[in-house]
């Protein structure tokens, strides 16, 4: 299915925060049609708002997918309005944080094709990748049809079982924040070792993401292209013997931080 496919019987957009913007800029991007997209968004942005959506209006019959982006401390009062549109032909995909699929089959009607997935926000600019996995009634044509959209904005995954998705989440989904962080402390530590704030930000911000494109781009492992700059008995060694302690190192202090967002992630979901 193509985006002029889905444009025939449009697509309804549940929220519209910083995910929900993020994809539907990389979807505009891409050549889907802004009138073809149903945006319900009770404070939106002047972004969107310049978008040429069809903002809070009235929504179609029986449109092609319904994209859930609320948060989800507001999934129990905006999803609700949206049952007319259950145990039909139209799929909901569910981009929304530790919301699992039975819930979507208690408000909507146990027929009601559901997606689960998880994006990250790179989609805005098409280097996302998300995570997916459906319920009985999304069959292989509803799950073409979500990675068709989500392919958009970057890879695609399908998960064997839901369970995954709490780590998932920790993973891609918050993720991105641990790299935006990285870039943060380490520009942060140049400046206490003499550089400029303008300098060390722009060295930490182009080695960030030029290792991130390296390392998928490359034939070999991040293990070995960590090996690879690593001289012995030189400064990167130097540095990584303080990162790669076991017990105050990357090697703790990221299964820590990975372990609290996918215990929050299963919070969520209770």
């Amino acid at each position: 299915m193509t985006f002029d496919d889905l444009a025939a019987r449009g697509l309804v957009l549940l929220g519209c925060g910083k995910m929900g913007s993020a994809m539907l800029e990389g979807w505009l991007k891409q050549g889907l049609p802004a009138n073809a997209v149903w945006v319900r968004d009770p404070n939106p942005s002047d972004w969107l708002k310049a978008q040429g959506v069809n903002l809070n209006a009235d929504l179609p019959d029986a449109p092609a997918i319904v994209l859930v982006a609320v948060k989800p401390q507001m999934m129990a009062e905006a999803l609700p309005t949206l049952k007319p549109l259950g145990n039909g032909s139209t799929l909901f995909l569910s981009v929304a944080a530790g919301t699992p699929i039975a819930y979507y089959e208690s408000v909507l009607g146990a027929q009601t094709p559901v997606v689960r997935a998880m994006p990250n926000t790179p989609a805005a600019v098409g280097r996302g990748i998300t995570a997916l996995i459906g319920n009985a009634q999304a069959g292989e044509g509803a799950m073409t049809l979500a990675e068709t959209l989500l392919s958009a904005v970057g890879q695609t995954v399908r998960l064997q079982e839901e369970a995954q998705m709490d780590a998932v989440t920790a993973v891609s989904g918050s993720g991105p924040a641990y790299v935006f962080h990285l870039i943060e402390t380490l520009a942060a530590a140049g400046v206490a070792e003499g550089l400029d704030e303008d300098l060390a930000l722009q060295l930490a911000r182009a080695t960030v993401a030029g290792a991130g494109q390296l390392a998928e781009q490359a034939g070999e492992s991040p293990a070995q292209l960590r090996i690879n700059v690593t001289s012995p008995n030189g400064t990167t060694a130097a540095a990584l013997a303080v990162l790669m302690d076991e017990e105050t190192g990357f090697p703790a202090l990221l299964r820590r931080a990975v372990h609290a967002a996918a215990e929050r992630s299963r919070e969520l979901g209770r």
